[in-house]
């Protein structure tokens, strides 16, 4: 019998990311938060129902060798109640009420579990990334198109917080800091950083966190804008970068806690 720490060490999950433009996926070692093979991608059918990605998640999952036991993390771009999907933006509407596990269950053999995909990423990076080993309130802010959120308390997720739809000074939060703002508006780093600073004090009354950790594809450039934030938690660049939702995904599969 092998050893259970020997079991552990070499224990995989598959993490798989679904967006509205692709579907990415990839087997996760549980012990290094690394892929153990290449990631791969398939585009997200233009009519995005249950059963059109459900028919990609088992062509994309049989296209690795996974033990049978091997489960399944989805990370999903809407909020989820115990994996059913409360409302969808970025999808067909069908996905409505919809229980995403069950679906993968079936699509794959595979038993599987779903979350939000910023929850994910935040699960991701407090487990193998910037935020490993710390404890406290941990935010994950990820400044893309929107502004999305994941809060863990002592390594435990408080899923769904959706903290980008805050309203600060009249308006939706991310409508205003959100990369996509900056781009819009064409603000120099100065001028978005005052947004951002407006949005992460706001975040700190109400929460207090001891770390923020901001993710998406700007934080490559976090030397442009985090230091011109003035705030009472530490505040660092994400490291897992676009592999954060799938590692989170699959660790979350094998650990739900």
């Amino acid at each position: 019998m092998v050893p259970m720490a020997e079991q552990r060490e070499h224990q995989v999950a598959f993490g798989i990311d679904i967006g509205g433009s692709g579907i990415k996926g990839a087997p996760v070692d549980l012990t290094t938060g690394e892929f153990t093979a290449d990631r791969q991608r398939v585009r997200t059918p233009d009519r995005s129902t249950p059963e059109a990605v459900g028919e990609i998640l088992a062509e994309l999952v049989g296209g690795f060798d996974l033990a049978d036991d091997a489960p399944i993390g989805v990370a999903f771009p809407a909020p989820l109640d115990h994996g059913v999907v409360r409302f969808i933006a970025n999808l067909h509407k069908s996905w409505k009420g919809v229980d995403l596990p069950a679906l993968v269950r079936e699509a794959t053999g595979h038993d599987a579990v779903a979350v939000n995909d910023a929850d994910a990423a935040g699960v991701g990076e407090q487990r193998y990334g910037a935020a490993k080993g710390r404890d406290g309130v941990v935010l994950l802010a990820t400044l893309g198109t929107g502004i999305g959120s994941a809060l863990l308390v002592d390594g435990a997720l408080v899923p769904n917080t959706e903290l980008g739809h805050l309203e600060i000074d009249g308006h939706d939060a991310e409508s205003r800091a959100a990369e996509s703002a900056r781009d819009r508006e064409d603000l120099s780093w100065e001028k978005w950083a005052k947004r951002l600073q407006r949005y992460f004090e706001t975040v700190e009354m109400l929460l207090s966190p001891d770390l923020i950790v901001v993710g998406g594809g700007i934080s490559k450039q976090h030397e442009k804008f985090l230091p011109l934030l003035d705030l009472r938690a530490e505040i660092i660049p994400a490291t897992l970068r676009n592999r954060a939702g799938i590692v989170g995904a699959a660790s979350l599969a094998a650990r739900p806690h």
